[in-house]
């Protein structure tokens, strides 16, 4: 629970992050978001934890070396502002930076005055240019970042460098993100930290492990449900799956809604909402589906072919492609239909009613 909770989560979160930054949208090309949330996470583990979770969903990479490391993600960063004020001052600093990293060069500009900053970064990124080596663009960190990444790239365009990135960071999050680009922002690439390693607005994910059934020492499978006060902690019975069904291939194969089942008694007709039962769905039979749990160990055996980190990343993708616009809207979002399957949902009504009969 603590693996797949947390790692939901922030890989969730990162899905977030990059959707309003436009990284899945056919239309964006350029457009990044970076994990930088090493120091602000919660511990090694917790940082490596979200370092691989943020990739999973969706970011191009983290400054966490460790992670890159262990992982195999592309590690990205820029010098501190410490750096520059180890120098006499701002010029000197990027000089000795440029020397020390020539063909990964992005400036941070904001130590002093970040409109100076940046004219001094164009400075050096000619010199770079001079010696074969090319600027790869400025960080901004603080400030208003709409204003200042429009001010920033009128000074790198005029000053010879249209291709050099504008990245920015300062507790960025989807909303703030989606704001920026409304505002007209003229930033590339996204370093995301605190709020996207620490999931700030939603610090945990609720999930739970509940026993649905238990074999007895004949082989033959006994069904358990948990009762509660609250409707939602009902616990499901049986040996269960998660079926999604999808639109057709001509409709973009988008998925339309999640059944709950019990795999042994095979798939119904009708979806239902384990909150309102008044509230159901009814689907033509053989309608397009896909099951979501396989199994991973079977006698204590690896049954399952192990996909890498770049594959898990492209099925979250491809699942995010084929999600409703209307779903992922980060304010009033249009509920994801999520039901029991009618078998399903006679047998857990019928075992509520005995539970509470021997009680």
């Amino acid at each position: 629970m603590n693996l797949v909770n947390f790692q939901t989560l922030i890989a969730t979160k990162s899905a977030r992050v990059c959707y309003a930054a436009g990284v899945y949208s056919p239309e964006t090309t350029k457009d990044r978001v970076i994990e930088f949330g090493l120091r602000r996470a919660q511990g090694i583990d917790g940082a490596l934890a979200a370092s691989r979770a943020a990739f999973v969903g969706g970011c191009a990479g983290t400054s966490n070396v460790l992670a890159g490391r262990l992982f195999g993600m592309p590690i990205v960063g820029t010098h501190a502002h410490s750096w520059v004020m180890t120098f006499p001052n701002e010029r000197e600093a990027f000089d000795r930076y440029a020397d020390a990293m020539p063909n990964n060069c992005v400036f941070l500009v904001d130590t002093y005055d970040t409109l100076d900053g940046v004219r001094r970064a164009v400075e050096v990124g000619r010199r770079l240019r001079e010696s074969g080596h090319e600027m790869l663009g400025v960080r901004l960190d603080s400030g208003d970042l709409a204003w200042l990444s429009i001010e920033t790239r009128k000074i790198l365009d005029d000053g010879g460098f249209p291709n050099a990135s504008i990245v920015a960071s300062n507790d960025l999050d989807e909303r703030l993100i989606t704001s920026l680009k409304l505002q007209g922002a003229r930033i590339d690439t996204w370093g995301v930290g605190t709020k996207l390693v620490t999931a700030f607005d939603q610090p945990a994910l609720g999930g739970v492990y509940k026993l649905g059934a238990i074999q007895d020492e004949n082989g033959n499978w006994q069904h358990r449900i948990k009762l509660s006060e609250q409707t939602i902690k009902v616990s499901n019975p049986g040996i269960l799956q998660v079926r999604r069904f999808q639109r057709d291939a001509e409709h973009r194969g988008d998925m339309i809604y999640d059944e709950l089942l019990n795999w042994r008694h095979g798939q119904g007709a009708t979806l239902i909402d384990p909150a309102d039962a008044y509230r159901q769905k009814h689907f033509a039979s053989g309608a397009e589906s896909s099951d979501l749990l396989v199994p991973i160990f079977r006698g204590g055996e690896l049954v399952y072919a192990i996909p890498t980190l770049d594959e898990i990343r492209d099925r979250v993708r491809e699942s995010l492609d084929h999600t409703p616009g209307a779903v992922k809207r980060f304010d009033n979002p249009h509920e994801y239909p999520v039901g029991l399957e009618s078998g399903l949902h006679k047998l857990k009504s019928k075992m509520i009613l005995d539970a509470r009969e021997q009680t």
